[in-house]
């Protein structure tokens, strides 16, 4: 068989190929490694900056969610506090603006029924209670007080004319503390008028829509006001007529305000809006006080003001120390010179004297120098130590008696003995 054999330039040609192509294989996957790791080192940094960032961010928006939730909380509070006290307010200080209450008048029937007239006058008696509990009046409100009748135009109360209707209140005891009198009467209608209202009025009088009558309001009391020692607990009404013919009545009080209660009544909105408005700053300036007195323990922290102080005590402290210091001074100045002056009267007796009262005076200086140099010491120690007891500082200490050069230096007290 034949064989086809290769040959040896071709097979070296084929075979570099291959390992040419294999090394630029290995090369490109050197670099897309290279390149991924170079990717890798600079994208892990900055991913872990990024999540510090976003863990931060969230923390923060948490944080400020949460503080804008309980911020949100307390002046809902503070609201619903601001009107709560402005509703307490208004229910305890506005007394009731208008009461009524229906009149139902009595009178006697033991007498002859044959009579067109009544056996006595009308008389109601008015409770100023409410609930049997609450008064209907507050003290020192000043009341309009009127009694309304509702009477028919009938020829009885047309011939009527003018009758009385008197008031008398009165207190828990039964006393009676306030009176009054007041008159009055139909008012006046032609008989042509009356003809001309019924024909007019006839389809709604036939219907029962409208009756044939007249409402009178009599006014008893214009500024009635009740006493706080003599509360007005009720009324007692009577209409001096026996021929008098009603229908029904009513007691009418009504309030007039004056002040901040005429303003809470005629301007109700606005009221409550200063009012609510009013509580609520009062009600955030406690809040702040009391979260500043937690916080930082008040407006100025007691520490600064424990500095001060200490700072103000070593300031004396130092001045007293300066001050003593230029007393010692000045009384170590005043020895000297004092023991100069002993020393030169003591220099002009030698020359007066014999030998023997040389001796002795030269005794006497060698003495007086030592006596004078210590007490400069111990007079330094002594403005030093306050705890030196005042006897052996003055030099009268009871066991050692003083020389006599020692008593002319110490009998004058220094200026620094009296700190």
């Amino acid at each position: 068989m034949y064989e086809h054999k290769e040959d040896p330039p071709q097979r070296q040609r084929s075979t570099g190929l291959e390992g040419g192509t294999a090394a630029q294989t290995r090369t490109r996957r050197r670099s897309v490694c290279l390149g991924s790791d170079t990717m890798g080192g600079t994208m892990g940094p900055a991913l872990h900056w990024l999540q510090d960032v976003t863990a931060v961010t969230l923390l923060k928006a948490r944080r400020t969610l949460f503080q804008a939730a309980i911020l949100f909380c307390v002046l809902v509070l503070l609201l619903w506090v601001s009107i709560f006290l402005y509703g307490s307010f208004y229910y305890s200080y506005m007394p009731t603006v208008s009461f009524s209450t229906p009149v139902h008048f009595y009178y006697t029937s033991d007498c002859d029924a044959s009579q067109s007239v009544l056996c006595s006058f009308p008389t109601a008696n008015i409770s100023f209670m409410k609930n049997e509990r609450d008064q209907v009046m507050a003290y020192g409100q000043p009341y309009r007080i009127s009694l309304e009748l509702e009477m028919p135009e009938s020829p009885v109360n047309e011939q009527l004319g003018m009758f009385m209707i008197k008031m008398s209140s009165y207190t828990k005891g039964g006393k009676t503390v306030s009176s009054v009198g007041r008159s009055t009467m139909l008012h006046y209608r032609s008989s042509l008028l009356q003809t001309l209202n019924t024909l007019l009025f006839s389809p709604f009088l036939l219907t029962g829509m409208t009756e044939q009558k007249q409402l009178i309001e009599v006014e008893l009391f214009s500024d009635y006001k009740t006493n706080a020692y003599q509360p007005t607990i009720g009324a007692v009404i009577e209409i001096q007529s026996k021929r008098v013919q009603i229908y029904s009545s009513q007691l009418r009080i009504h309030a007039y305000f004056t002040g901040v209660r005429y303003v809470l009544y005629n301007f109700p909105l606005t009221s409550a809006v200063i009012g609510v408005a009013t509580n609520f700053a009062f009600l955030s300036v406690i809040v702040l006080f009391s979260y500043l007195q937690f916080i930082w323990g008040g407006l100025w922290p007691p520490d600064q003001v424990r500095v001060r102080v200490m700072m103000g005590d070593n300031t004396r402290i130092q001045q007293r120390r300066e001050e003593a210091r230029k007393r010692m001074e000045r009384e170590n100045s005043y020895k000297d010179l004092d023991a100069k002056v002993i020393g030169s009267v003591d220099a002009a007796s030698d020359f007066q004297q014999n030998d023997t009262a040389t001796e002795l005076s030269s005794k006497e200086r060698s003495v007086i120098p030592d006596a004078s140099g210590a007490d400069v010491p111990d007079t330094k120690e002594e403005g030093s130590h306050d705890s030196v007891e005042p006897g052996k500082r003055d030099g009268f200490d009871g066991s050692l008696l003083p020389e006599q050069g020692e008593t002319a230096l110490r009998q004058r007290p220094g200026p620094w003995m009296s700190l």
